[in-house]
């Protein structure tokens, strides 16, 4: 019988030729990622009480994002127990280079065809590599850790086809911003399997966008179906993939909860208001709204297609008068490849301030945080109340191409028409 990809990820996960949707199974896990905010300090003291050791430690990744660089004491302290943590029981991939789910990517630890856990909400992300990565809270990492095992409800698979293509200035994340609006954030326990011509075209930064933001849909993960640009990303990334590829898609005729298809051509740039992604609507129905901050970051916004995406938009202009543009890159690497291929020359040189690599002001610490009364335009995933600093303050989401604009024009715009002046 038929089954989707996911499915077909989850049986072998299990040792079973097939899975149903909704089915209880347990899966062993291929892959378990963690970080230093939700991580060893909340795992370490449980593991002592239990006396138990993790069960594979080259199964294990560990990332310091959240609390780097340490700004005060206590965050220094939780810095210092992972970094303990992961040596004391020979995890030998500690990273603290970027955001974990950049990081994971970059490294080549997720491969198509894995099932893996990440002690994080946007974990999704690894589905661009054609892997089944779900998020999953501290305690069900605990018991991961101890046995090598997860329960899981099989999810049904929705599959979201973009035909087409996006224009110039639009890009997947106005693509996830629209999805969000229109099929909303109470997807539980589905799969979204994003394709289409549209997709095919996209990198593999723009894939996770789509990946990463099913978890902003309710959805238990997001998937794509690797290709020629996964296994050269693979391949950069210093692990190139030895399976069969060709395993590791939906067969055809497989059951889908539905079908959706979309047209990328008419997709115009998308603009979520406080707060929720879900009150997305194009950018054309904002009148003005003035912006105090546009910040760049998150492993939603600041991998180097972001960064080049904002430096389109910025190069030869600057920053508004009474409008900060803060940018964090997603990893040090990608930060290296920007100042080689000259993008953050342009970004600085338009005003821009250059924060360090991290999850910053997306999870509300560190340097980028908001006031009360302000707004700021972000390419964050989230704009809840009090997610990037005082609950008084508006967060209106958007894409790399928005928020530089938005910085240049201090106030929310049409990316489409500065770039038109540039062409």
């Amino acid at each position: 019988m038929a089954s989707t990809l996911a499915e077909k990820i989850i049986a072998q996960a299990c040792g079973r030729e097939r899975v149903e949707p909704g089915e209880i199974v347990t899966a062993s896990i291929d892959l378990l990622m963690m970080h230093d905010s939700g991580g060893p300090r909340r795992v370490a003291s449980r593991l002592e009480t239990l006396g138990a050791k993790v069960w594979d430690p080259t199964r294990v990744v560990v990332v310091s994002d959240h609390f780097v660089p340490a700004v005060d004491i206590e965050s220094a302290e939780i810095l210092a127990l992972t970094r303990r943590w992961a040596q004391a029981h020979g995890v030998r991939h500690y990273d603290s280079v970027g955001i974990c789910h950049v990081v994971l990517q970059q490294h080549g630890h997720v491969q198509p065809g894995m099932f893996c856990v990440g002690g994080d909400s946007h974990s999704p992300s690894g589905g661009a590599f054609g892997a089944f990565m779900m998020g999953v809270g501290s305690t069900d990492i605990t018991a991961s850790l101890v046995t090598g095992e997860i329960w899981l409800k099989v999810p049904q698979t929705v599959r979201v086809n973009w035909s087409g293509e996006l224009a110039a200035g639009v890009s997947a994340k106005d693509i996830m911003l629209y999805l969000c609006a229109t099929l909303g954030m109470g997807n539980e326990n589905q799969v979204f399997e994003f394709d289409g011509a549209a997709v095919r075209k996209m990198s593999m930064n723009e894939r996770m966008v789509l990946c990463n933001m099913s978890a902003e849909l309710g959805a238990e993960t997001g998937i794509v179906t690797a290709d020629a640009a996964t296994l050269q990303a693979l391949e950069i990334a210093g692990r190139p993939f030895e399976g069969d590829i060709g395993r590791w898609q939906s067969d055809p005729g497989a059951t889908c909860l539905a079908v959706h298809q979309f047209d990328a051509n008419t997709l115009e740039p998308q603009i979520a208001a406080p707060h929720s992604p879900a009150n997305s609507r194009p950018v054309s129905d904002y009148g003005h709204v003035g912006i105090d901050q546009a910040y760049i970051g998150a492993c939603t916004g600041a991998k180097l297609s972001d960064l080049q995406m904002a430096a389109e938009v910025l190069k030869g202009r600057k920053v508004a008068r009474g409008t900060r543009l803060l940018i964090a890159p997603a990893s040090t690497g990608m930060t290296a490849q920007a100042a080689a291929d000259g993008t953050l020359q342009i970004l600085t040189e338009a005003g821009a301030i250059l924060l360090p690599t991290g999850c910053g002001a997306c999870a509300g610490m560190g340097a980028g945080m908001v006031a009360a009364g302000e707004v700021c335009l972000s390419t964050t995933a989230r704009n809840f109340k009090g997610r990037m600093g005082s609950p008084e303050s508006l967060v209106y989401l958007g894409s790399p191409y928005s928020v530089a604009a938005g910085a240049v024009k201090g106030e929310i715009c049409d990316p489409r028409e500065l770039l038109l002046e540039t062409a």
